[in-house]
């Protein structure tokens, strides 16, 4: 008897694209316990995930121009649900979770307490900045495969989802992982404050108010980075946009 083909719904292709965002490029295959459990959550066997994970691969512009091999045909229900969340990162990244926590009856990041899903539901909206920042970590720690951009610190307790353009400056691209760099505690702190950025090329500069100084840590750990290449992202490169706002408006020369 013949198979008949099911066709991908659009929650489907959301929850997919959620799992692209979080799971480094290296691991999208279909051994990934992750990608086994979204496949056994709605019904489609783990390779079927994993190439619709990689297909969305091959819609990233980080992909393409690193020369990684993502798959080169899919479908244009991928390309719409690409064209979604990079309209609206905000909207699609809290429907994606909402959607997740439906299917799983599980909220994102809450402790086991007795709440039905409904109530579960509303507690999420009410906390829906909290989850995208949730979201927003996950994704760019992901890109960065858990890996310090300046330094290749790899211990992710210590690392943080640094935003590149403020949150509380473009509110469109709070989510949005391009606007995000994967830098340990201490150079997110530096560059935060403007004592450190990195330009359009990629390239670390550091404020000569660290450069001029003679004393020693500060040589060693953040003074020494001047001038640098960052690790690339495999995924979700940083926005050269982004990076220019930064570099004129909160890098302290």
């Amino acid at each position: 008897m013949k198979t008949v083909r099911r066709n991908w719904t659009r929650n489907e292709l959301i929850l997919a694209f959620n799992l692209y965002c979080k799971t480094p490029f290296g691991r999208i295959h279909n051994r990934n316990p992750d990608i086994i459990r979204l496949a056994n959550l709605i019904g489609r066997t783990p390779s079927s995930v994993s190439w619709k994970l990689a297909n969305f691969s091959r819609l990233d512009p980080a992909i393409q121009n690193r020369g990684l091999s993502g798959a080169t045909h899919g479908s244009k229900g991928e390309k719409d649900i690409w064209d979604e969340f990079n309209n609206d990162w905000e909207k699609l990244s809290f429907e994606s979770e909402l959607l997740l926590a439906e299917l799983t009856q599980q909220l994102p990041d809450e402790s086991s307490v007795e709440l039905s899903i409904t109530e579960g539901l509303e507690r999420i909206v009410s906390t829906r900045v909290r989850v995208n920042q949730n979201f927003f970590r996950k994704t760019v720690l992901a890109a960065y495969n858990s890996q310090c951009c300046i330094t290749g610190l790899k211990i992710s307790t210590l690392l943080v989802a640094s935003h590149i353009v403020p949150w509380s400056v473009d509110k469109k691209n709070r989510v949005n992982p391009r606007n995000g760099l994967c830098l340990n505690a201490l150079h997110d702190r530096a560059f935060d404050r403007g004592l450190i950025t990195v330009t359009p090329e990629y390239r670390i500069r550091v404020s000569s108010l660290l450069r001029d100084t003679s004393e020693p840590v500060t040589q060693a750990y953040l003074a020494k980075f001047h001038n640098s290449q960052i690790r690339l992202p495999d995924k979700f490169i940083p926005s050269r946009d982004f990076l220019e706002y930064h570099n004129r408006n909160i890098f302290k020369e």
